[in-house]
């Protein structure tokens, strides 16, 4: 609630409480936001944790697709029925996306619904229960109309695209995998989220081997490796001359002693 724009709220309620009371936070994730937030409300908090965010993502069957961004939708379709995936939980980070991709999957014959903010409670809360019931093979779904989803044994989410943040990444793929079952998690990356995903593997410590599928090779410009930047002309003449210091060969220390004349 503090992360999504409650804060307001929250702090209203706050001195209308008694001051001998007992504060819970729950949460899948805690961002620095939100610890910061929470220090301010809590005093000498014990924090617990269940599960170490890292160790959850890991357990996860990470697989990463490379497609064109205009051959997504038809991807979709092919891996749910060619890979015979029995239920596949989808991100989209827009609303028109998960209405288009809902039409376009129902044409292909795989049983779709979406929720998002635009759809009636009530109309989401029926498209969750049949997925559960697998009456629906695929549910399409933004970030925050997900928050709170849990579904017994679900077998593999899809990120039609990476979302904004890391933490909603992790929020994402913790759907599956859970309570010690088996998951898979599979991203469909274009070129322009390329870098964005070297941070989430940096971050999570994960390195996730890339594959393009038969009939949906990339065809977009892939961005170009960093190259070294060439010496200049200067550069090359103080590396040689040092080259040259380092080469020559030591002169010996002479161990002759000195002869000392005596006077007087």
């Amino acid at each position: 609630m503090l992360d999504m724009g409650f804060l307001e709220e929250v702090e209203k309620i706050l001195p209308h409480i008694g001051k001998n009371r007992q504060i819970s936070m729950f949460s899948a994730t805690i961002n620095s936001t939100v610890k910061k937030l929470a220090k301010e409300f809590l005093t000498d908090p014990v924090v617990i944790e269940v599960t170490n965010q890292r160790d959850h993502v890991e357990k996860i069957e990470h697989q990463i697709i490379l497609v064109d961004e205009d051959k997504k939708t038809e991807l979709l379709s092919f891996l749910i029925g060619s890979k015979n995936i029995s239920q596949a939980l989808v991100f989209v980070n827009k609303k028109l996306e998960a209405d288009s991709l809902v039409e376009n999957l129902n044409l292909d014959g795989l049983k779709a619904s979406c929720i998002h903010g635009d759809i009636r409670q009530s109309s989401r809360a029926l498209a969750l229960r049949k997925f559960k019931e697998k009456e629906l093979r695929v549910l399409v779904c933004t970030d925050i109309a997900a928050r709170g989803i849990d579904i017994e044994n679900l077998p593999c989410v899809i990120n039609f695209a990476l979302p904004e943040t890391i933490n909603d990444f992790t929020h994402r793929v913790g759907r599956t995998a859970r309570a010690g079952n088996d998951g898979t998690a599979i991203t469909l990356l274009s070129v322009k989220d390329y870098k964005f995903m070297s941070e989430i593997e940096k971050e999570l410590m994960l390195k996730i081997p890339r594959e393009e599928l038969k009939g949906f090779e990339t065809k977009e410009k892939k961005p170009r490796a960093k190259q070294p930047k060439p010496k200049s002309l200067k550069d090359k003449k103080i590396l040689s001359k040092k080259r040259q210091t380092e080469d020559k060969p030591k002169a010996s220390k002479s161990t002759k002693k000195r002869k000392v004349t005596k006077r007087g």
